[in-house]
C-alpha cells in the first residue's frame, strides 16, 4: 500500500489535488496538523471534487502521533535537500507499506525529521536555478514512480467509464 503523508500542508488546492491522486491510485492520505485550511473549505472541495468521499484520509495532531500510529513501514522523504532522484530508490524491495512524506509548501519537512533520514531523502531533478515544484505535482510524480516500479498493482490501464474500446468504436460523421 502506498501512503502519501503531508506534513503541515498550507494550501487547500494542493491538498485537494493530492486527494484526487490518492483516490485514483488507491493510496492512503495522511495529513499532519496544523493544516493551513479547514477540510470543509470550498477550495479543497473544488480541487478534490467528489473524490474526497472515496479517499482514505487520516488526520493527526502532530508528527509524533503520526509515527506512533504508523510504526511499520518504509519511509521516504521528498525534500530539496535530497541527493537522489525517486528512480534511484528500489521500491520493489519494500517489505512494509510505503510512506512518501512531503512537507509544507513554505518550508518543507521539519529539519529534525529529515536529519535522521538522509538516506531516504529524494529530490526531483530540475534545473539548478529552480528551488522547487508544486507540492501536488511532486506527490503525483513520486506516487506514479512507485506504481511504475510495482507495475501499477490493481489499477486499470484502459478507459473504464466509457468502455475499453469506446474511441475505436466511435462513429464519426
Amino acid at each position: 500500500m502506498i501512503n502519501v503523508v503531508l506534513f503541515e500542508p498550507e494550501i487547500p488546492q494542493n491538498t485537494g489535488n493530492i486527494i484526487r491522486t490518492c483516490m485514483a491510485t488507491n493510496s492512503r492520505l495522511h495529513l499532519i496538523e496544523p493544516l493551513g485550511f479547514s477540510l470543509d473549505e470550498r477550495a479543497i472541495r473544488r480541487s478534490g471534487m467528489d473524490y474526497i468521499k472515496d479517499c482514505d484520509i487520516t488526520v493527526y495532531k502532530n508528527w509524533d502521533e503520526f509515527m506512533e500510529k504508523n510504526k511499520d513501514g518504509d519511509f521516504y522523504f521528498m525534500s530539496r535537500y535530497g541527493h537522489k532522484a525517486p528512480s534511484q530508490f528500489d521500491f520493489t524491495k519494500a517489505k512494509e507499506d510505503i510512506y512518501v512524506v512531503l512537507g509544507k509548501e513554505s518550508t518543507g519537512i521539519a529539519k529534525y525529521i529529515l536529519k535522521g533520514n538522509l538516506d531516504r531523502c529524494m529530490r526531483l531533478p530540475m534545473v539548478a536555478s529552480a528551488r522547487s515544484l508544486n507540492l501536488s505535482n511532486c506527490a503525483a510524480i513520486i506516487v506514479y514512480e512507485v506504481l511504475r516500479q510495482l507495475d501499477y498493482p490493481g489499477l486499470a490501464t484502459d478507459e473504464q467509464l466509457k468502455g475499453e474500446h469506446w474511441l475505436e468504436d466511435l462513429q464519426l460523421d
